[in-house]
């Protein structure tokens, strides 16, 4: 193997193992400050929507917010059954899948 190969996989490994590393050793057997905390909740929440959002509402790279959009409408059920079921991934998941199902068969 090509010694530029296996010090690119060496680094990429470093770039991975340190800020998962280096945050659980300073950290560890200390306790985060409450406003610290409680933001850091936030963050899962934030990156999912970020992952999501694009997907629901951007058709081809452009900004489609009508009913022709098929995941945009069906995010309403799926999002009413995350209101009123908080906490269940799986009915949030069979609502919005169920509902793309039905869609796509009756279009």
């Amino acid at each position: 193997m090509n010694t530029d190969i296996l010090l690119c996989i060496f680094g990429m490994c470093l770039a991975t193992l340190v800020p998962r590393v280096v945050p659980v050793t300073l950290l560890a057997g200390r306790e985060l400050p409450p406003l610290l905390a409680r933001w850091l909740s936030f963050v899962p929440v934030s990156v999912l929507a970020a992952l999501v959002m694009p997907d629901l509402v951007l058709v081809g790279g452009n900004l489609e917010l009508s009913f022709d959009n098929l995941f945009f409408i069906a995010s309403f059920p799926t999002l009413t059954v995350c209101w009123y079921k908080k906490g269940s991934l799986f009915s949030a998941l069979a609502v919005g899948m169920g509902t793309i199902a039905l869609i796509r068969y009756w279009i």
